[in-house]
């Protein structure tokens, strides 16, 4: 920092002011401190940084099977947050989600010294390791508890499946046939409760929901049964990849979508406006997810101690494509 402000021609603190971003430096000396920084090649040393300020500007994720498009686009949204942010990141993706696992984790982020933690736990065995977190840690938990001293962001689940099985009634199908997500799942849960409610208060018949792990191949073989039924008009598919397994399963079976069955995912993943047809679906705000995860994170951080704790929900929106149409 010396060397860059003999180069500039100012302070050490001149230097420092510009490096933290503070408003009371002049555009032309900001100007030329930031090319004084590129002529040298100055880096600040984050470890002395972190010893000054005991913040190593470091956030810890813990998050399981980033294979899924929901936890994947999560931590990509927190990512981006939190660099906007002017954090570094450090992801531990676990295998199984249980308490040791969890606390294991969560230790290992301790022991980089990250500042706070975002526990990606859309699981109920999530959810509950969450209860071994180190007192006075900072943490968020994504889609994950309903504990009163854990702040959560979280997507409205319940919401999403109210507006897809809503939807399909609209359009004059007598009742709606639900392919759920794994039943350890909170987000399964709530879609399941949002579908279950909207046909009780409608008075219509609520058929046993058929269960699903995520996967096409899942409802691929849910859509094979839905056909085998027989007089199914309408299903709401618990991800987007399940109605694509279901989609192959009604055309193998000569139905016609959506002349003679209409279906609805949840999710909005990017291939599901290519589908055949393009798929009706529900879309998940991950970027505010992550966004709101790192602002609720950042405050605890910057209580210095226990603080008040939120709840944040996001509301998703409803995209309408060509595999829904009325009732014939």
């Amino acid at each position: 920092m010396s060397d860059v402000a003999r180069l500039a021609g100012v302070s050490h603190q001149t230097v420092s002011r510009v490096l933290n971003d503070h408003p009371n430096v002049r555009p032309e000396t900001r100007t030329r401190v930031l090319e004084a920084i590129d002529t040298l090649g100055y880096r600040r040393n984050l470890v002395a940084r972190a010893l000054v300020t005991s913040r190593t500007r470091m956030l810890g994720v813990v998050s399981f099977d980033t294979t899924l498009y929901g936890p994947a686009s999560t931590i990509y949204g927190i990512e981006q947050a939190a660099r906007t942010a002017g954090y570094f990141v450090s992801i531990v993706s676990l295998k199984s989600i249980d308490a040791d696992s969890v606390r294991d984790a969560i230790g290992y982020l301790a022991e980089q010294g990250v500042d706070g933690v975002v526990v990606v736990a859309p699981q109920r065995s999530a959810a509950r390791a969450l209860e071994t977190l180190p007192q006075g840690m900072p943490a968020v938990a994504v889609e994950g508890t309903h504990r009163a001293d854990v702040s959560v962001v979280c997507i409205d689940q319940i919401e999403g499946a109210r507006l897809a099985t809503r939807h399909l009634l609209d359009l004059g199908h007598e009742t709606v046939w639900h392919i759920s997500g794994p039943s350890d799942w909170l987000e399964a849960e709530g879609r399941m409760d949002g579908w279950r409610a909207v046909l009780e208060d409608a008075n219509r018949e609520v058929p046993e929901p058929l269960p699903g792990d995520w996967s096409p191949r899942s409802g691929y073989l849910a859509g094979k049964r839905l056909a085998e039924i027989g007089g199914v008009t309408a299903v709401f598919a618990a991800n987007d990849q399940m109605a694509l397994g279901a989609l192959r399963a009604f055309t193998e079976a000569g139905l016609k979508v959506p002349e003679q069955i209409s279906i609805v995912g949840f999710d909005d993943i990017p291939e599901s406006e290519f589908f055949s047809p393009p798929l009706t679906t529900v879309r998940q705000d991950f970027d505010a997810v992550g966004r709101h995860s790192i602002e609720v994170l950042l405050r605890q951080i910057d209580a210095s101690g226990p603080g008040v704790y939120e709840r944040l929900v996001v509301r998703p929106s409803f995209v309408v494509r060509s595999s829904t149409a009325p009732a014939s």
